[in-house]
């Protein structure tokens, strides 16, 4: 079986590395002959560093699915089109919105620097900080504050892109047309319902709703629709995802040793 997992709010939290104990756990469901794969809002860049080394050789999706890398380099990039991308800057300028606008590695930033955000942003210095202009492709992009947000969602979304609204941290995440978690599992060729799914967020419901299994951790109100259970986030979450995976990985290797 294959298993999926967000980073942010899954299994990394307050945007420390995954602990060692979710990490050995990881690498116990591959030892028991199952895949593991990590799909992220984050760009690549930015879920290295929270990957323990041993894990950077799993598939990675990131980007909210614009991003496809495996074996050490970006596979596929999905990329805003031009008109789109104009309409966006116009929209972007009317409202004063500050943001973090991602290319395949290299980033422009202007929102302030004690923004949580920024905490997150290429901790090992892995990509360039430029200017927006001079970015290629632009894969990602985060709206961090605006005059009037609502205003601003409002027009977004009568574009062919992908608006995801992160209402924790009160930011506005857009991807290019059709572009989330679920095309891009399907671009690595996994099939629905041939995978388990954990996730914490709004961008993960294509995930969950192709899913054979979801869990949600913590709580989402538009995710819990599509989860068949969920761990909440009090007292020892960590162990009880790492129960809940050990659990998981015996039924669908019981299941997988049935139907052979």
């Amino acid at each position: 079986m294959k298993f999926v997992f967000d980073l942010d709010g899954t299994i990394c939290f307050r945007g420390k590395p995954i602990s060692q104990r979710i990490v050995q756990c990881l690498l116990e469901l591959k030892t028991n002959g199952h895949e593991v794969m990590f799909a992220s809002a984050r760009p690549i860049r930015d879920m290295l560093p929270v990957l323990d080394t041993r894990l950077h050789s799993f598939p990675l999706i990131g980007g909210n699915g614009s991003l496809l890398y495996q074996n050490g380099k970006v596979v596929h990039a999905a990329s805003f089109q031009e008109k789109d991308l104009k309409r966006i800057y116009e929209l972007i300028e009317q409202y004063e919105a500050t943001y973090l606008i991602d290319s395949e590695w290299d980033y422009a930033y202007t929102g302030a620097a004690d923004h949580p955000i920024h905490d997150f942003l290429d901790p090992d210095n892995l990509a360039q900080v430029l200017p927006v202009t001079s970015l290629n492709s632009i894969v990602k992009i985060l709206l961090l504050t605006s005059t009037d947000f609502q205003e601003l969602i409002d027009e977004l979304q009568e574009l062919d892109i992908v608006v995801n609204i992160h209402t924790n941290e009160n930011v506005v995440d857009i991807s290019p047309s059709n572009i989330h978690k679920w095309s891009a599992l399907s671009k690595f060729g996994v099939d629905e319902e041939d995978f388990i799914a954990f996730g914490n967020d709004a961008n993960d419901i294509s995930m969950f709703q192709n899913a054979r299994h979801a869990v949600m951790i913590g709580y989402h109100e538009g995710l819990s629709r599509f989860a068949d259970e969920e761990i909440p986030l009090t007292g020892d979450y960590e162990g009880e995802l790492i129960r809940k995976l050990r659990e998981l990985t015996s039924k669908y290797s019981e299941i997988r040793v049935e139907t052979k």
